[in-house]
């Protein structure tokens, strides 16, 4: 009678007919009355034994069938599709197929684990970009007294970006093997590649922190307390000499009225962008801030003092021990103590004091020490004179006494006589 055997779940594996051998599977099934069944018997208890141990996968699997993989020294187990890898990571240099949620794969072409997750496998490490290790790594190095330091390297394609450290040391370079290209002394804390004393810690290359920070001790490597700080409700303080190195100047108020800057490369200018005056003021001996000057379009005026009404203040421009050496202008309005020359008929004329019987052309005659004004020729009606002013020269034959009253006479023989009472 032909035996049926049923696998653990009940359902029918195989019917083995008496006498026969059955190969369905990678045990060898004895039908009933098969001479020398037990050589077979004992080696399918072996087969068990050994879990099917070799390097070819069993070729007759069934669902739930143990083999030891020689060749890769890993219990496997058969799923009823493929053989699994049991208590470890399947090996294959491409994802393999049919895994479970939890389940790892070994990437053989990249060296690195995954674990699947029910849908994607996910890398578990270790983190490679390009050739090289992309990762954090914990590292020993060797500072210039031969102490060892634990750091952590941030490393991207093997090139180290920046380091951690709980101290300052810094590495001995002397060892190729101990050095990391790009550092020399590790701060305690983050140092970056490129932030070397050489640089008195300040990142050589574009090696930086990009985002916001809360707070620095430094700024482009200066101390950040060589800055000037705003404080809302308090002035901003400049304790040297302020540089402002560039032509557009700068600009003061909400509206950004009032305007410093320097036009045509040297020439300075104080411009109010928004409206039309500009007030000096200075601080008077009694304390208070009083108006000078105003400047407005078309005018320069002395400060206002006071209004309803307007008063200006009494400004000089100069003064007697402090006075300007020329000053020019189209007209001068008010009183004038002296000046070096006037306009007479739209000619300049200076004052020239001239002696006797003398006198400068295109002047103004100006009266001598004695009081007296010379001239080479007065022209013009006088109401009176010190002496007669005749028309024609009279000589006589001979020098009479000073004094002497001579009359005109058509005789010639009568030079003088007698005067009639």
């Amino acid at each position: 009678m032909a035996y049926t055997i049923n696998k653990y779940d009940t359902t029918q594996l195989t019917i083995v007919q008496d006498g026969t051998i059955d190969q369905t599977t990678d045990i060898k099934l004895v039908g009933k009355n098969y001479a020398g069944y037990g050589e077979i018997q004992n080696e399918n208890f072996v087969f068990l034994l050994e879990n099917f141990a070799g390097a070819n996968q069993p070729p007759r699997a069934i669902q739930g069938q143990i083999w030891f993989d020689t060749a890769n020294s890993k219990l496997k187990f058969y799923d009823g599709g493929k053989w699994r890898t049991t208590g470890g990571a399947e090996i294959s240099a491409t994802a393999p197929a049919g895994l479970s949620t939890g389940d790892f794969w070994w990437d053989t072409t990249n060296q690195q684990l995954y674990a699947y997750n029910g849908t994607d496998f996910v890398l578990v490490g270790p983190q490679d970009a390009g050739t090289g290790i992309t990762q954090m790594t914990s590292k020993t190095v060797l500072d210039t007294g031969s102490i060892s330091r634990s750091v952590i390297a941030a490393t991207v394609n093997d090139d180290v970006q920046f380091l951690i450290s709980p101290v300052e040391f810094t590495i001995d370079s002397t060892d190729a093997q101990n050095a990391i290209s790009g550092f020399d002394v590790v701060r305690q804390g983050v140092t970056l590649k490129n932030t070397q004393s050489a640089t008195a810690g300040v990142t050589s290359t574009d090696h930086q922190f990009h985002g916001t920070a809360s707070n620095a001790l430094k700024l482009n490597g200066i101390s950040a307390s060589n800055y000037v700080t705003a404080n809302p409700g308090a002035p901003t303080v400049f304790t040297e000499i302020t540089n402002f190195q560039t032509d557009a100047g700068i600009a003061i108020g909400a509206g950004l009225d009032l305007k410093l800057f320097i036009e045509n490369d040297n020439e300075g200018v104080i411009q109010n962008s928004q409206g039309d005056e500009i007030k000096f003021r200075v601080k008077e001996s009694g304390g208070a801030n009083v108006n000078v000057v105003d400047i407005r379009p078309g005018s320069i005026l002395p400060g206002i003092q006071s209004t309803s009404p307007t008063v200006y203040r009494s400004i000089d421009i100069g003064s007697m021990t402090a006075p300007f050496d020329d000053v020019y202008a189209g007209n001068f309005w008010g009183i004038s103590e002296k000046a070096s020359a006037l306009i007479v008929g739209g000619n300049t004329r200076v004052g020239s004091v001239d002696s006797s019987g003398t006198g400068t052309g295109n002047t103004v005659a100006v009266r001598d020490g004695s009081g007296n004004l010379n001239a080479v020729l007065f022209q013009g009606t006088a109401t009176s004179a010190r002496y007669a002013d005749l028309a024609e020269i009279y000589t006589t034959a001979k020098e009479h006494p000073v004094g002497t009253a001579m009359a005109i006479c058509t005789d010639e023989d009568h030079e003088a006589g007698p005067a009639n009472a």
